[in-house]
């Protein structure tokens, strides 16, 4: 005996689903649609999406600006010695091996560059003005391994001439009124030692460079000085107070740490970037978390109008729901129909959310000069951020993300209800037509 025949079934997301889902999503209000609140919830994802890609985008620059910074103006490590006393019973922190150290360092594996510097702070004074700064004792051709001195973001004079004179940063050449040419005085109170004690020394220089990296307390307070004159002016004569380092993945330097120590044979201690700058790394991170949470919820907020817009359109078309049940269309197609409706309206806002984030990440300097010059200038600090201007970095990594976000949070919200349509009671749904 013939078996009954079993009712015929569709494939999941057939092409008439798609139809009426794009018949309810432009329909007029007089037809039973909600254009206007469809248009609410694009408009809320597009706005919510572009505003995390935005604030991604400036996290990523800060981060990448930061650290350019720290990498390009300072050395990855150093060898600081330990304290010590010396002949006359005065405290120091000195290396008298430095270039037997600096020459076993470069042997290490990983390591392209080590150089002796001397450090100090004195106060400088230039045409009626006073400013403390740091001042480097480097050679010219260490100074030339430093980045963003040699090849900084704006630059003036001549750095083959460090020999010289001296190089300001451009936040002390501002502070002492001073340019290229002119001379400053570096007083030291740490002077020349007579039968009467020490007095104060002072010498002039002529400024031969000025530079500017982009980090407000960097140009604010650096200045170098060739080697051997550091040594005579701070009496470091045969000493050095530290050994830079410079390695290949200044990332890794952490794991360096140990050979590096091995390698200088010296009671001193290696000292990173990391561990200078570590502190404000795990801050920058901590406020991307807290940052990236916050605009979560704004996204969630955002796709909760697709809810009410669903919410509504459901109520509308009862009737609909009704007959096409009726028809044969099972609980899963109409579960379809509105669960493509509502993420119809999450894929547009976000994909229009992502062109405008992209298109800031961009175009952030003329967007940023546009809305200084609206507020009369002024808006961006560099003595507060320490970065010269507003930075942005796009990472894919970052948009992925956000479009994951927005889109998960849109597809999980539109179930609810288009949920709620698919187990209608068609008769129900019909009673009073």
């Amino acid at each position: 005996m013939p078996s009954a025949p079993r009712p015929s079934t569709t494939r999941p997301f057939a092409g008439f689903e798609f139809l009426i889902a794009w018949r309810y999503l432009r329909a007029k209000r007089a037809e039973g649609g909600v254009s206007v609140m469809t248009w609410i919830s694009f408009l809320g994802i597009m706005l919510a999406v572009m505003a995390l890609i935005a604030t991604l985008a400036v996290r990523s620059g800060f981060r990448h600006e930061f650290v350019g910074t720290i990498l390009g103006a300072n050395a990855h490590a150093s060898v600081i010695p330990m304290a010590r006393e010396n002949q006359s019973g005065r405290v120091q922190r000195v290396l008298p091996d430095y270039e037997a150290v600096a020459e076993r360092l470069r042997e290490v594996p990983g390591v392209t560059h080590a150089f002796p510097i001397i450090r100090n702070q004195v106060m400088a004074a230039g045409e009626g003005a006073n400013a403390g700064v740091e001042v480097i004792g480097i050679s010219a051709a260490d100074l030339a391994q430093v980045p963003l001195v040699a090849d900084p973001e704006v630059a003036q004079g001549d750095l083959s001439r460090f020999n010289e004179g001296i190089a300001l940063g451009s936040g002390v050449a501002r502070s002492l009124n001073v340019g290229v040419g002119d001379r400053i005085r570096l007083i030291s109170p740490d002077g020349a030692r007579t039968a009467f004690g020490t007095s104060p020394r002072i010498s002039a220089y002529e400024v031969v460079y000025i530079f500017q990296v982009g980090r407000y307390d960097i140009d604010r307070v650096r200045a170098y000085l060739p080697f051997g004159e550091a040594q005579t002016y701070f009496n470091r004569d045969g000493v050095a107070d530290e050994v830079e380092i410079i390695v290949e993945t200044p990332e890794e330097v952490d794991a360096m740490v140990l050979p590096l120590t091995r390698a200088a044979r010296a009671d001193a201690i290696i000292w990173t970037w990391r561990d200078s700058s570590g502190s404000f790394l795990r801050a920058l991170q901590m406020e991307d978390n807290v940052m990236f949470i916050i605009l979560s919820i704004l996204v969630l907020i955002a796709t909760m109008n697709i809810v009410s817009g669903l919410i509504m359109l459901v109520k509308n078309k009862s009737r609909d729901i009704g007959i096409l049940r009726t028809v044969g269309l099972s609980e899963g197609s109409i579960l379809r129909v509105f669960f493509i409706c509502g993420a119809a309206v999450g894929v547009a806002g976000t994909l229009a959310g992502v062109a405008l984030g992209v298109a800031f990440a961009i175009w952030i300097d003329p967007i940023f000069g546009f809305v200084n010059w609206m507020a009369g200038g002024g808006v961006w600090d560099p003595s507060v951020r320490f970065l010269s201007t507003l930075p942005a970095r796009l990472e894919w990594g970052d948009v992925l993300s956000a479009v994951a976000l927005s889109l998960g949070l849109s597809f999980t919200i539109t179930f609810i209800p288009a949920r709620r349509a698919a187990r209608m009671n068609p008769v129900e749904a019909l009673r009073y037509e």
